[in-house]
C-alpha cells in the first residue's frame, strides 16, 4: 500500500504532499524532513529503493521508492506489499502524465496548479491503492476535467453578464437621479 506521495525540490522544499493515512501536522513535517534527508544524501549511481528501518509511517517495513528529475525528487513511501519496480514505473507514469497535461511540466506548475496535480494523483491512486496506470486514460480524464471547468466558468460568466444586463436599467436610473440631485443642489 502506498502511504504517501512526496515531491520536493533540491533544497528540500515540499512541492506536493499527499498522505493516504492520517498523521498529525508535526509528524507529517518530520516525515518530509527525514525523507528528504535520506533521499538527498544518496549518490546518483545507487538504486532508487531505500528501506528506512525507521518507524516514520507507523510501520517497520516501510520503504522509499524515488526518482530524481532535474530539480525535483518524486518519492513514494510504501509498505512491503508493493513491488519496488512497479512503484518506480508508477512514478514514471506520474511524471509523464504531468508532462503531457502541463506541456513540459516544471516546478512552478506544481506550485501554481496544485489542485490539478492532485486531480492527476487521484486518477492514479486512491486510498493508497493504484487505480490507473495508463497515461492516455489519465491525460484524457484530465482534459475532460479542464473542459468541464471552462464550461462552468463560461456558464458563470454568461449568468453574470445576464444579471448585469438585467440590472443595468436600474443602475442607470439610480445614476441619473444621483447626477440630477447633485446638479440641482449646486444651482
Amino acid at each position: 500500500m502506498i502511504k504517501a506521495i512526496l515531491v520536493f525540490n533540491n533544497a528540500g522544499k515540499p512541492r506536493l504532499c499527499k498522505f493516504f493515512s492520517h498523521y498529525p501536522e508535526e509528524e507529517q513535517q518530520q516525515i518530509i524532513r527525514e525523507t528528504f534527508q535520506l533521499v538527498s544524501r544518496r549518490e546518483g549511481d545507487v538504486c532508487n529503493f531505500l528501506e528506512t528501518g525507521t518507524t516514520l509511517l507507523g510501520s517497520m517495513e516501510y520503504k522509499l521508492v524515488y526518482r530524481h528529475y532535474a530539480t525535483l525528487y518524486f518519492v513514494f513511501c510504501v509498505d512491503s506489499s508493493e513491488s519496488d519496480l512497479g512503484i518506480l514505473d508508477l512514478i514514471q507514469v506520474f511524471v509523464e502524465s504531468l508532462d503531457k497535461c502541463f506541456e513540459n511540466v516544471c516546478e512552478l506548475d506544481l506550485i501554481f496548479h496544485v489542485d490539478r496535480v492532485h486531480y492527476i494523483i487521484n486518477e492514479m491512486v486512491m486510498g493508497g491503492m493504484v487505480l490507473e496506470t495508463s497515461i492516455r486514460e489519465i491525460v484524457d480524464h484530465y482534459h475532460q476535467m479542464v473542459r468541464h471547468e471552462k464550461d462552468d466558468r463560461g456558464a458563470a460568466a454568461v449568468h453574470a453578464v445576464k444579471a448585469g444586463v438585467a440590472s443595468a436599467p436600474t443602475r442607470a436610473v439610480a445614476a441619473f437621479n444621483t447626477v440630477k440631485q447633485t446638479v440641482h443642489q449646486k444651482f
